[in-house]
């Protein structure tokens, strides 16, 4: 069996979290972010370069619960995908563009500050299952 995985995103809120709502009702968390970029030079040490920005999506009840908690200057991971799509500009030449849509979206607790409220997230019987799981690992792979 294989480990499903996601592609991810690792930057900062570059602009500000702006949320609409499409004809279907559908929420849509946009913004752009940066992703911090770093060269190596001839002596081993990392100098730091622009960063490379990009536009990130969030959709639905994840865009409403997101739009409530980054601001700009958040440093983010994100995962999910990338979607290509042709743009049209004004003088009617078509460009393809690309945007980041995350799936799941929450702050870089290396570099954030932060309290975790658990509050009435998980219900008591769901922590008391999870707790015992965690106790007793399922056996290695191979074994």
């Amino acid at each position: 069996m294989t480990i499903p995985t996601q592609l991810s995103l690792q930057g900062f809120i570059a602009t500000e979290p702006q949320l609409s709502f499409g004809e279907s009702g559908h929420a849509r968390f946009y913004c752009r972010v940066g992703i911090e970029q770093h060269r190596k030079e001839a002596d081993g040490a990392f100098t730091k370069v622009e960063p490379v920005y990009c536009d990130l999506v969030l959709f639905d009840r994840a865009a409403e619960r997101a739009y409530s908690r980054f601001k700009p200057g958040d440093q983010i991971l994100a995962s999910g995908y990338i979607h290509e799509y042709e743009q049209e500009s004004q003088g009617g030449v078509s460009r393809l563009r690309e945007q980041f849509v995350a799936r799941r979206l929450g702050h870089d607790c290396l570099r954030t500050r932060y309290v975790v409220d658990r509050g009435q997230a998980m219900p008591p019987e769901r922590r008391v299952r999870e707790a015992a799981v965690a106790n007793h690992p399922s056996p290695a792979v191979g074994n």
